[in-house]
C-alpha cells in the first residue's frame, strides 16, 4: 500500500525544492545554472560518511587557503579557488549562527568567498564563469538563501537578536534586516561598526 505522505525523493529534488522556495522568499533572481549550483553544493555537503568536502585543508585559516590557491596555477588553482568559495558560501549561509563569539566572523567568510568566486569568473574558457560571477556579485543574497534552507531543515539554532543585528551591520543582508523587523527591531546602520566588537 502506497502512503501518499511518504514520497521518495532524491537529495537533489529535495534541495531543489528548498532552494527554489528560498529564492522566491528572498526575492532573489538567479540564473537557472546558478540555482542548480546551489542545489549541488548542498548535496555535496550531505555526505553519508559524515566527512565534509574540503576536509583535507579545513584546519587551515581561510586566508591561507586562498593564498595557496592564488599561488598555484591551472586546474589546481581553479579547484582550490572553488573550494574556498564553496566552503565560504556554505559556512556563512548554512551555519552563520555558529560564528558567535569566534575570532572570525561571517564577514570574513563573505570577503573570502566573494574574492574566490570573482577570481574564477574571470576565466572566459570556463563554462561556469557566469555562475561564479553571479555567486560573487550576489554572495550575501545566496548566503541568505542557504540560511533560509538551513532554518527550514531545522539544522540551525535560533539566532540571538544581538548577534543577528551585528551580522546585519557587517553584511548589510536584506534578509537579516527583514528578520530584525519581524522581531520588532528597526535596523539602523548609523550605529555603525564602532559598537560592534
Amino acid at each position: 500500500m502506497d502512503d501518499p505522505l511518504l514520497e521518495e525523493q532524491s537529495p537533489t529534488e529535495y534541495f531543489k525544492a528548498l532552494v527554489d522556495a528560498a529564492l522566491a522568499r528572498q526575492h532573489l533572481r538567479a540564473n537557472e545554472l546558478t540555482a542548480y549550483y546551489l542545489v549541488n553544493l548542498l548535496c555535496r555537503f550531505m555526505r553519508p560518511d559524515g566527512r565534509m568536502p574540503f576536509a583535507d585543508d579545513t584546519h587551515e585559516p581561510l586566508a591561507l587557503r586562498l593564498g595557496r590557491a592564488l599561488e598555484s596555477g591551472g586546474i589546481e588553482q581553479r579547484a582550490r579557488l572553488r573550494n574556498v568559495g564553496d566552503f565560504s558560501l556554505f559556512m556563512s549561509g548554512f551555519f552563520s549562527d555558529s560564528f558567535r563569539r569566534r575570532l572570525v566572523d561571517v564577514d570574513y567568510y563573505k570577503s573570502m568567498g566573494e574574492y574566490a568566486y570573482g577570481s574564477l569568473s574571470r576565466r572566459d574558457e570556463d563554462a561556469f564563469c557566469d555562475v561564479f560571477a553571479e555567486l560573487a556579485r550576489k554572495f550575501v543574497g545566496f548566503t541568505d538563501v542557504l540560511s533560509d534552507v538551513s532554518e527550514r531543515t531545522a539544522l540551525a539554532s535560533n539566532a540571538d537578536v544581538l548577534r543577528l543585528y551585528e551580522k546585519w551591520l557587517r553584511t548589510g543582508s536584506p534578509r537579516d534586516g527583514q528578520r530584525l523587523v519581524d522581531k520588532g527591531i528597526v535596523p539602523n546602520s548609523s550605529v555603525g561598526s564602532r559598537f560592534v566588537q
